[in-house]
């Protein structure tokens, strides 16, 4: 028999129900914890089984499992990895976590058992897990959203610009002219906020995933040239673009979309001089750095740029030049790729942007400087205007004024509003030159799937353009050759006449 007063004693006053059973299982002693836990005296345990404080479904178990640790004695927790539950005496079940002891007492092995309620803690742990799962969903249903909200916005805003641009074209001159280049400024404008807004939404809502690859820095500098260069020359500015054979890991797209905003940046916040795009090397990283002879940064303001619709020397009541999105994009995305972006300026001289890169394992940069390239005209010339086009497109409004515009321009054009419409058209229009699709086209075809399957009716070489406002990562898994280009929505019509005449013309080459 248990004897030990003091023993007891310290077993009473411990903060866990403590009970001692024998290697048959009987229990041999309960402390006054027990009694409140369990809702049993004390007293009236003793000698009973301890399956007594178990739910009946599981007795049966406990009494192998009971066995088998009176043959393994030592200290450890019971059941793992398991839900453990303990009966009350009025019948009810509460969840328990149990650690056992090893006990001598004389020549009698007994195991210690104590005993603690964690019903508080399931509680916790349920409330946190649905809490996670309601977070998931939400994110998944922000995620389903934004995906919408970028075709469905961006498609009346699409069919605003074609038709802006098919009146333009039928309009040379006079107040009319004047009012639809109006025109054309405000739908720019609009488009440039939309993107903005929808790309800082992603950002914040996790519905961006970076996907992290070696690539060359050359191609995007390549890419920032061709798409600023005009831009520059219009404003009187040099654009340098230095050679810079590295190559770096992260993302090539997110990276791509921080550097175009710098630039941007750096161009409209300079008068004259230059704007230079050049690589440093620092150890294991690659430093790209924007740098601009514009308008500086005093340094009272650094710590705010990156704020939502900041813009240096623009107060919130006055008319803006954008919307000071840019820098605050580029902050996001900076800190979603965990890299380093430093910044240094002097106002009157300049600011210079520094974007750090991881550097591809066991590669050597190298840069030298060249001259800038000529701009590039905006709509080439060439191509047939008597090119038949395939269109298909589901948004009616999209597909009639891409229709008027392609017609304004010389082109005749075939519509289709699905993958079995284009298929007709293509049956009976065997002379169709270009292709022009959307890429979501209803619930469950993309314009990839009519671009397979109108090369395979007319052949591999059909050029064609895929437009689209989705902005996910199906889009960078699209396998891009020499006769595909892809344009995001809304896309200017001077862009996409300009894409159809280089098509037109590559297809006239081969």
């Amino acid at each position: 028999m248990f004897t030990s007063e003091l023993v007891r004693r310290v077993f009473d006053s411990a903060p866990d129900a403590m009970v001692i059973i024998d290697r048959a299982g009987t229990l041999v002693f309960a402390n006054r914890q027990v009694e409140t836990l369990f809702g049993h005296e004390a007293g009236s345990l003793v000698g009973q089984p301890v399956e007594v404080l178990l739910p009946e479904r599981f007795r049966a178990r406990h009494i192998g499992h009971r066995n088998g640790y009176v043959d393994n004695t030592r200290v450890r927790p019971m059941g793992t990895g398991l839900d453990l539950f303990a009966l009350r005496k009025d019948g009810s079940e509460f969840p328990v976590e149990i650690s056992l002891s090893p006990a001598q007492d004389g020549s009698r092995q007994l195991i210690v058992a104590a005993i603690r309620d964690i019903t508080d803690r399931r509680e916790i742990q349920n409330a946190l897990r649905e809490a996670r799962e309601a977070a998931d969903r939400a994110n998944d249903a922000k995620s389903r959203f934004l995906a919408t909200a970028s075709h469905d916005l961006r498609q009346p805003l699409q069919a605003l610009s074609l038709l802006n641009g098919t009146m333009r074209r039928m309009v040379k001159d006079g107040p009319l002219a004047e009012a639809l280049s109006q025109e054309e400024q405000a739908i720019a404008a609009m488009s440039h906020l939309l993107n903005a807004l929808l790309d800082i939404s992603k950002l914040e809502s996790g519905a961006i995933k970076p996907e992290i690859t070696d690539f060359k820095v050359a191609a995007l500098f390549e890419e920032m040239r061709a798409e600023f260069a005009a831009l520059a020359a219009n404003k009187g500015l040099r654009l340098e673009v230095e050679e810079c054979h590295d190559r770096v890991h992260s993302d090539p797209s997110l990276i791509g979309q921080v550097v175009r905003n710098l630039v941007a940046n750096a161009i409209k916040y300079t008068a004259e001089g230059r704007v230079r795009l050049r690589c440093l090397h620092q150890q294991d990283l690659v430093r790209l750095e924007v740098l601009d002879t514009g308008v500086g940064i005093p340094a009272a303001e650094l710590q705010r740029i990156y704020g939502d619709f900041y813009q240096v020397g623009v107060s919130t009541n006055t008319s803006r030049d954008g919307y000071g999105l840019g820098l605050s994009i580029v902050s996001r995305i900076v800190d979603l790729l965990h890299l380093k972006l430093d910044v240094e300026s002097e106002v009157g001289k300049g600011t210079v942007f520094a974007l750090s890169l991881p550097a591809s394992a066991g590669v050597v940069g190298s840069r030298a400087p060249v001259a800038p390239s000529p701009p590039q005209p905006q709509t080439p010339a060439g191509g047939s205007r008597r090119t038949k086009v395939l269109l298909v497109e589901d948004d009616v409004r999209v597909r009639n004024a891409t229709r008027m515009l392609l017609k304004v321009e010389g082109y005749e054009v075939v519509v289709a509003s699905a993958l079995a419409e284009a298929l007709e058209a293509i049956a009976a229009n065997p002379d169709i030159g270009l292709l022009v699709t959307d890429y979501h086209l209803g619930t469950d075809e993309t314009g990839v799937q009519v671009i397979a399957a109108a090369r395979q009716k007319l052949g591999a070489a059909l050029p064609a353009v895929l437009v689209t406002g989705d902005t996910s990562s199906a889009m960078q898994e699209i396998d891009v050759d020499p006769r595909l280009r892809t344009a995001s929505k809304p896309i200017n019509p001077d862009q996409l006449l300009a894409l159809l005449a280089e098509l037109a013309l590559l297809r006239g080459n081969t």
